[in-house]
């Protein structure tokens, strides 16, 4: 980004100017009367429920008084008599969504299952099951389908959190159809979606089935997935769950046990996260947000936490930039590095020169651009006297396959001190996995996947789901109005948003998909700063947000937000300009670098190579430094991670171990785009 803004400095005076314009759909707005339901406005407006609700999502969970809703024309959407949810003799009915209605209680009430209800609506129930829709339902086994009762719904038992034993309370037995029922144990790390989507269930559904997950998840509860609702145990009176570190056999991380570890009361301190704390306790993020789901909400000073008792370890506290200054040059160390130059496709390719391989192969570049950074660490390494025994290897890999294997016995990389590669992720745990029992520390330099935990696995690249959490924790410290507007194309977005950031609300699409202006104004605030997620791809969907946030400026203070750097951008039709108005914030893996030090990198860099470094040889540069810095000092390697975190042209390396094995990466920024037309660091 650093160079598209220099290169949109020079177009300031030779610009094209591109205008986009759409055909804007006609909604009315309505605001709420005392009494009036939503089935009431839609019967008025002579609309659905589903449209009124996919304008406005807010509204599934209850309509205030003098509240603001958006209605669509009705000459825009298909009028639907309420009437045709009545069960008639037919080959296929039809039944309007009602609120609490679910897939399976649809299906008992029809007699039919909920497969055979999914295939006769295509993919209308792709996403899950909406209030309003109109759904079909196929006929019965019988040729006729015929409405029964529904059954009456266990009331919902919310679980104190406050820190005290467990007591056991029964729940009223639900009356529900008869059939085989099938149990699910919840395991660290599981989320109400990740569970109902393999039972093939919908939340709610999963949700109507267990009522004492409404507002708690805890870790080790026994959940009815299939078949009948049973009397269960919960947490009541007061009283927390057991809490223990004994490793799962299947998946290896903290399960509970008859061990007990009770919980106790933790205060939230100055500048912590959800993530340190979860690190300080030897917990994954998910495994703490169980325990306390008001961090759902985020996390604030003073904020009293339950976490497990005695397990928290007290953390050694990081210096920034301590690692230059306590270079020991005595002992002599090994690294190597492992990259796929794959020399032996280059020569068994007689039809390509080496030139017009380079010219086609992606990767063969990355890896070079990659390697010449590589090489101008290891040449500052010699200057400031680092004593390190340097092999280079290439590690011939594709996705699938690689020589880790051979290279490990031919080359002794058990005596490495570390090794940096492969690339691939697969690869790379291959040689973690080999090299586990000695210890060897193992850095994936580029993968952002996450898979296997080894113990001496180092993944330098922050991951996704962290670039998320990281932005959501820093805009909601801020006690600020958040808000979203997610494209259709992104439901894996939309998904972690519903699950993870409950209090984040979404502005609604129209029927078509696109972007609806007052369904984003009515949901700002005067009093707060209004921060709005924008998570598409569309150029379109992209200028008719913010051109709708630049018009809203008159009146609120509004900030855009992005979840990680999207290329969409960087096109012509979005002007810088408008994205510095803004001030369009974003996690990023990388920064920009105008000191001396970064400055000195690029000329050198550029008279060595004849070009500017990309982020690739940056990327080689500061993952090869940082190794040698941790190699050359009189801590061991992973004494360091421990310690010390190091900051180099433009990524930041702050491991942290893991709730299982083996450390990731928190080094991230957050940026911003300045009025001056600068990229900058948020103090």
């Amino acid at each position: 980004m650093k160079n598209r803004i220099l290169f949109s400095i020079f177009l300031t005076l030779f610009s094209f100017v591109f205008t986009v314009s759409a055909k804007q759909e006609k909604y009315t707005k309505h605001t709420v009367a005392k009494g009036e339901t939503i089935n009431m406005i839609a019967q008025k407006y002579k609309v659905t429920p589903y449209d009124i609700y996919s304008l406005n999502p807010d509204s599934q969970n209850g309509i205030q008084l003098n509240s603001v809703l958006l209605i669509p024309s009705s000459a825009s959407v298909v009028v639907i008599d309420s009437s045709q949810a009545v069960t008639q003799r037919s080959s296929s009915n039809t039944h309007l969504v009602q609120p609490k209605e679910t897939l399976y209680s649809i299906s008992k009430q029809y007699k039919v299952t909920v497969d055979a209800i999914k295939a006769a609506n295509g993919d209308l129930l792709n996403d899950g099951l909406k209030i309003g829709q109109n759904i079909k339902i196929p006929a019965s086994d019988s040729g006729q389908n015929v409405a029964v009762s529904k059954p009456a719904e266990a009331p919902k038992v919310a679980a104190p959190l406050v820190s005290k034993p467990v007591v056991v309370k029964a729940l009223p037995k639900v009356e529900t159809p008869k059939g085989e029922t099938t149990f699910h144990i919840i395991e660290p790390l599981e989320t109400k979606y990740g569970i109902s989507k393999k039972y093939g269930m919908t939340i709610p559904e999963l949700e109507r089935l267990n009522p004492q997950i409404a507002n708690d998840f805890p870790i080790g509860f026994k959940l009815v997935v299939i078949g009948n609702a049973v009397n269960q145990a919960v947490l009541g009176a007061g009283k927390p769950t057991a809490y223990s570190t004994k490793p799962s056999v299947k998946t290896g991380i903290a399960a509970p046990s008859s061990t007990k570890k009770y919980l106790e009361e933790y205060v939230v301190k100055p500048k912590e996260t959800i993530l340190s704390i979860a690190n300080d306790f030897g917990m994954s993020e998910q495994e703490l947000i169980s325990l306390n789901p008001e961090l759902k909400r985020g996390i604030k000073l003073g904020m009293i936490l339950r976490v497990p008792k005695g397990q928290r370890e007290e953390p050694v506290k990081k210096e920034q930039g301590n690692l230059l200054k306590t270079i020991n040059t005595n002992a002599r160390k090994q690294l190597a590095l492992l990259l796929p130059f794959n020399i032996s496709k280059l020569e068994s390719d007689t039809l390509n020169s080496t030139q017009a391989r380079l010219k086609k192969d992606k990767f063969l570049n990355l890896t070079l651009d990659f390697y010449s950074g590589a090489l101008m660490a290891i040449d500052s390494a010699k200057v400031l006297g680092m004593n390190v025994d340097i092999k280079i290897l290439d590690s011939q890999e594709t996705k699938n396959s690689s020589n880790v294997a051979m290279l490990v016995q031919q080359n002794n990389l058990q005596s490495m001190d570390a090794i940096v590669g492969p690339f691939y992720q697969t690869n790379v745990e291959k040689l973690a996995e080999l090299l586990e029992p000695t210890k060897t520390p193992v850095i994936s330099p580029l993968s952002k996947d996450v898979g296997k935990k080894y113990t001496n696995l180092y993944q330098s690249m922050p991951t996704a789901e962290l670039l998320r959490s990281s932005i959501f924790d820093f805009i909601k410290a801020k006690s600020s109005n958040i808000i979203a507007v997610v494209d259709n194309k992104k439901g894996s977005v939309k998904q972690y948003i519903q699950e993870m950031q409950p209090d984040v609300r979404i502005a609604g699409l129209s029927a078509k998909g696109t972007f609806v202006a007052d369904s984003l104004k009515v949901l700002f605030q005067k009093d707060r700063l209004n921060y709005v997620v924008l998570a598409s791809e569309s150029t379109g969907m992209i200028l008719a947000t913010t051109s709708a946030m630049l018009a809203a400026q008159k009146e609120y203070q509004v900030q855009l937000v992005i979840l990680e750097q999207n290329d969409t951008f960087d096109f012509e039709e979005i002007s810088l300009t408008r994205l510095t108005k803004l001030k369009l914030l974003y996690p990023s893996l990388s920064r920009p670098n105008e000191t001396d030090k970064a400055n000195q990198f690029d000329a050198k860099y550029k008279k060595i190579n004849k070009i500017t470094p990309n982020q690739y040889a940056i990327r080689g540069f500061d993952v090869t430094f940082d190794t040698l810095l941790r190699l050359s000092q009189e801590a061991t390697f992973e004494e360091t991670i421990q310690v010390s975190p190091s900051e180099q042209i433009e990524n930041k390396f702050d491991y942290v171990q893991n709730a299982t094995d083996g450390y990731s990466n928190n080094g991230i920024y957050i940026l911003y785009y300045d009025t001056d037309l600068t990229i900058k660091e948020v103090l």
